[in-house]
């Protein structure tokens, strides 16, 4: 009988349930967000990680060739001139699991996110 994978229902078991060679990035990750967004909520939203105060600040979700960041499309429009060495989508930045993570940049965006958030300007279109 094969054995099932047990679905994550926290950042942590997520993290964990990941292929090996990219849970230390996640980790980072996962440290930057919570330091940028001091006192946010944790948790799973569609399957990821997921951060939000009052709405959801970002969320990411790790794929074979890259990590997904999704920070709403707000924010992409405020980062656009240095995300363009990404691949990136309306509300979404790939970045690759063989390189570095932008920490830096991540900390920018999650913190213009939250003050979206506390400002209670959430804008999901462009």
């Amino acid at each position: 009988m094969p054995v099932q994978k047990i679905k994550p229902t926290g950042i942590a078991e997520y993290i964990e349930a990941a292929p090996a060679g990219v849970q230390e990035k996640l980790h980072q990750l996962h440290a930057c967000i919570r330091k940028a967004a001091p006192g946010a909520t944790e948790n799973l939203k569609w399957r990821m990680p997921a951060y939000s105060y009052q709405k959801i600040l970002v969320t990411f979700a790790v794929f074979k060739h890259h990590i997904g960041f999704y920070p709403m499309p707000s924010a992409m429009k405020a980062f656009a001139k240095d995300l363009t060495k990404y691949k990136t989508g309306e509300g979404s930045i790939q970045f690759p699991v063989d390189k570095p993570l932008p920490l830096g940049l991540v900390t920018k965006i999650v913190k213009f996110r939250v003050k979206e958030s506390k400002d209670g300007v959430i804008r999901w279109r462009s």
